[in-house]
């Protein structure tokens, strides 16, 4: 899996630049670099809504677990963090066995999603 933050891939500031230098000068070829620029947009907008759909997926799945945990708990299962621990094993977050819950807390969260666009090359 590819882990990664989410920023831009693309240069935002450039794009302004060019963005404002073709409303201000009007020449052809500043018009052009501005043009240019859509397909690269376009390009981060699908990587970014697929990167949402993924956390949207993600989230899900984690709230399924957490239920599924709480029913089996009730329910008297005998291993009722299994759908829990199943679930961060999916995306390796489970944390290791020797970890006590002080330092575990104490940790920064990491972050890192999964980019199914895989990675692409800056503007």
């Amino acid at each position: 899996m590819n882990q990664q933050k989410p920023y831009p891939l693309v240069n935002l500031e450039a794009v302004r630049n060019h963005f404002h230098q073709a409303c201000q000068s009007r020449t052809p070829v500043r018009l052009w670099h501005a043009v240019a620029d859509i397909p690269v947009l376009l390009a981060e907008l699908s990587r970014l809504r697929s990167l949402l759909a993924l956390v949207r997926a993600t989230h899900a799945n984690l709230l399924a677990a957490a239920r599924a945990t709480i029913a089996a708990a009730r329910d008297g299962e005998a291993d009722s963090m299994y759908y829990l621990r199943d679930e961060l094993d999916a995306h390796d977050q489970l944390p290791p066995d020797h970890l006590h819950a002080a330092e575990l807390l104490a940790q920064p969260y990491p972050e890192t999603i999964d980019d199914p666009a895989g990675e692409q090359d800056s503007q």
